[in-house]
């Protein structure tokens, strides 16, 4: 029996956008044959070091373990912007990534990202090129959104050749566009192409 091979939809979300565009994204990538997604998400951080997180979340993707990065042909990464960069917790996540680092574990698996920010211009493309960062050292190979995509260069809401992207509006209460929703799945559709023939 052939079993399908997994990418890691990985993200953090404090009021649903994100998650809803970890979704998305899932449902690109399972348009490709022989690819399903894996999601997962990460615990919130709090400077209050005796708050905790319960073990598994209330609702919503089980919590990211680092093997789930290890068992998976590609990761997509999502995380709200705060000011201009991801979000702590996610940021914690990946600090805590130096193992697999040591092991080359990550090195030539193709990643994608994607944000959600307040604003049109709150930090969307800042996020997604501070979100690389740490897949660069970890030697993955980054795949954007071309300009094939129509909606790229049509949008009047988010979207960005560097990973999609959506403007929540500063209660966190604008729907995502359709616009936006196309890209998120253009987005998993081509991370799930690229994983495949990278691990072939």
């Amino acid at each position: 029996m052939i079993t399908d091979k997994e990418i890691l939809v990985l993200y953090y979300s404090q009021h649903g956008a994100t998650r809803q565009m970890a979704q998305l994204i899932a449902r690109g990538i399972e348009t490709v044959s022989g690819v399903r997604a894996r999601v997962r998400t990460v615990p919130k951080v709090s400077a209050n070091c005796e708050a905790t997180e319960p073990a598994i979340p209330d609702s919503g993707a089980p919590y990211a373990q680092l093997r789930d990065l290890e068992e998976c042909i590609g990761l997509a990464l999502g995380s709200p912007t705060r000011f201009g960069n991801m979000a702590a917790a996610m940021k914690y996540f990946w600090d805590g990534t130096g193992g697999l680092w040591m092991k080359h574990a990550l090195v030539g698996k193709p990643a994608a990202l994607f944000t959600s920010t307040s604003s049109m211009h709150g930090g969307q493309e800042s996020t997604l090129l501070s979100m690389m960062l740490p897949l660069l050292h970890h030697g993955m190979l980054i795949t954007g959104i071309p300009y094939s995509e129509p909606e790229l260069a049509s949008t009047i809401s988010g979207g960005t050749p560097y990973g999609a992207s959506h403007v929540a509006g500063l209660t966190s209460d604008q729907p995502i566009s359709e616009a936006e929703k196309k890209l998120c799945m253009a987005l998993g559709s081509r991370l799930a192409q690229t994983a495949l023939k990278l691990s072939a």
